[in-house]
């Protein structure tokens, strides 16, 4: 990879005597979509808000393409597009108005200002409900054109804060097609989600964040491929972990093994064989299972490993 356009480094954030972001490094790539993937709560959206100058870290540094983000946030503001999670739109408004308003804070007029409100509505595709009020959108279009708002100053780095939540199937494709589209024509993205199946089909890399921290962070493809053919997940009686989890670790077809909230995860090299192992070892030592899932390999079945959660508890 290039020389980072974007660097964090030991980001702290805490509300009281809790910390949303705790201690998160992270480096993104020029023309990279990077995706930070974790439950609510997990401190997804609090981390872009420090990166995008609405929120002071606590403690860390951020550099976006050489400034020091936190000692120069006005220097950086015209390099950033934030898209929140809740639309920032004015009802009352056209889309073009709308997108005209944002315009003008970020310093556009006159023709410049009309030529990327043009630009910006063909690329969410509403050019034709230019003068419609935004009141008389559907959800998905109302999405589309938050996303146009932040683009419409052309930024370097663009932040995506759950840009698909509530919208339906067909507005969250061409969300997709046009993400992919704006990272080719040159826009860093980093965008945040708790749907497996976007980060893994958008997103060139991926951070795993779970109560604030770093998990994990790789390609999703290497992620998933850690996993072996799948994710063996046993609950144990009283007792049951101190008897299997060593001997389980030995196992040929078993990989890493992890234990945790009175379960144990295991890595299979070979599902099937290791199911044969496993249970084999339990009628040796006479321990019976409470539960067992086989689970494929997947980002949701890392995560679970990770964190002993599910993505969207």
């Amino acid at each position: 990879m290039s020389a980072p356009i974007l660097t964090v480094e030991g980001l702290v954030k805490s509300y009281g005597g809790r910390r949303a972001v705790d201690g998160l490094s992270l480096t993104v790539g020029p023309k990279e979509i990077f995706g930070l993937l974790g439950p609510n709560g997990a401190g997804k959206s609090t981390t872009l808000a420090m990166l995008s100058t609405l929120l002071v870290p606590d403690a860390g540094r951020i550099e976006l393409d050489g400034v020091d983000l936190v000692r120069e946030p006005g220097r950086v503001r015209p390099w950033l597009g934030y898209v929140p999670q809740e639309l920032a739109l004015y009802p009352a408004l056209s889309a073009r108005d709308n997108l005209s308003f944002f315009g003008r804070i970020y310093g556009l007029g006159g023709r410049k200002l009309a030529e990327r409100v043009d630009a910006v509505l063909d690329v969410v595709g509403l050019r034709d409900r230019a003068r419609e009020l935004v009141r008389t959108f559907s959800g998905g279009m109302m999405r589309r054109l938050n996303l146009a708002a932040g683009l419409v100053h052309s930024p370097k780095v663009l932040f995506l804060d759950e840009p698909t939540v509530g919208v339906d199937p067909q507005s969250r494709n061409f969300i997709f097609e046009h993400v992919l589209r704006l990272r080719n024509e040159g826009l860093t993205i980093l965008y945040t989600s708790h749907y497996m199946e976007e980060v893994q089909r958008l997103c060139d890399r991926v951070a795993i964040i779970d109560e604030g921290r770093m998990l994990a962070l790789d390609t999703p493809q290497a992620l998933v491929g850690r996993l072996g053919e799948g994710l063996l997940v046993l609950g144990l009686p009283d007792g049951g972990l101190e008897g299997l989890s060593p001997c389980a670790s030995r196992l040929d077809a078993v990989g890493k093994v992890t234990v945790r909230d009175g379960r144990l995860y295991l890595e299979a090299n070979n599902v099937n064989r290791a199911l044969v192992e496993l249970l084999d070892l339990c009628n040796v030592r006479q321990i019976g299972l409470t539960s067992l899932q086989v689970l494929p390999p997947s980002l949701e079945s890392v995560f679970l490993r990770l964190t002993g959660k599910r993505l969207r508890d």
